[in-house]
């Protein structure tokens, strides 16, 4: 590995402006608790420690009222950023914000506070092997099926030998990642991640195998899985 390559700016971008009404609580879901601390303090906290990440920018709700309780809003890597009527325009706010033009940026679910070290470190590997975009994902385990539009009933079955449900991080560089998310927007398409966005620029997006673990809290049943996750990691005492 050269010298270039370590010195990439890596940066952390966490859309979490959103209100979780999937969750059936009565805050939004980044601020349950899972044992001591929130959803959202532990999803911070493993790229605030990560060495190689020298930024982590957290898009916030403009009436957001509890990330300044949390102890690790005032750690020296976290910058707030307003966020966007969606997830898309939340990254396109942070991205816009960030200064340093050479950056590589890693976006990540601010609902899933399992993640590892050792998982962001398969993404920088890849970017500083590839200089290439890259996500995290899962091969299908369950037979999928195609619904007929407004029906309950199967209108086809796919392959699930091709099948994919991504995860994040997802990694690209910064301009390269910004111009694709503003193109999708222009031509009017829906960017329910980065990857999505690169695609339909053009680019090449390449899945490697994440964990079971890093699972998204969507639901309420979420939060028990995502406890036990976490206490298997020994970050919940048991």
């Amino acid at each position: 590995m050269d010298t270039l390559s370590k010195a990439i700016p890596f940066i952390a971008i966490i859309p979490a402006a959103g209100i979780g009404s999937r969750m059936q609580a009565k805050q939004a879901k980044q601020y349950l608790q899972l044992g001591t601390q929130t959803i959202l303090e532990r999803t911070l906290t493993v790229f605030c420690e990560h060495p190689d990440i020298c930024a982590v920018y957290v898009a916030l709700h403009p009436n957001d009222p509890s990330f300044d309780t949390l102890p690790i809003a005032t750690h020296p890597k976290i910058k707030r950023v307003a966020g966007g009527a969606e997830r898309v325009n939340s990254v396109l706010h942070c991205l816009h914000d960030i200064t340093t033009t050479e950056s590589v940026v890693l976006v990540h679910d601010a609902a899933r506070p399992c993640l590892q070290r050792q998982d962001i470190d398969r993404l920088l590997t890849h970017y500083r092997t590839h200089s290439a975009p890259a996500i995290l994902a899962k091969p299908a385990s369950d037979t999928i099926k195609v619904s007929q539009k407004e029906q309950s009933l199967i209108q086809s079955t796919l392959d699930r030998r091709t099948i994919w449900q991504a995860q994040t991080p997802q990694i690209a560089e910064l301009n390269q990642l910004k111009q694709s998310i503003s193109a999708g927007l222009a031509r009017g398409l829906t960017l329910t991640d980065e990857a999505s966005a690169l695609e339909a620029a053009g680019y090449a997006v390449t899945l490697i195998e994440g964990p079971s673990y890093n699972i998204k809290v969507t639901h309420p049943e979420d939060l028990a899985l995502a406890e036990f996750y976490l206490t298997q990691q020994g970050l919940i005492p048991e």
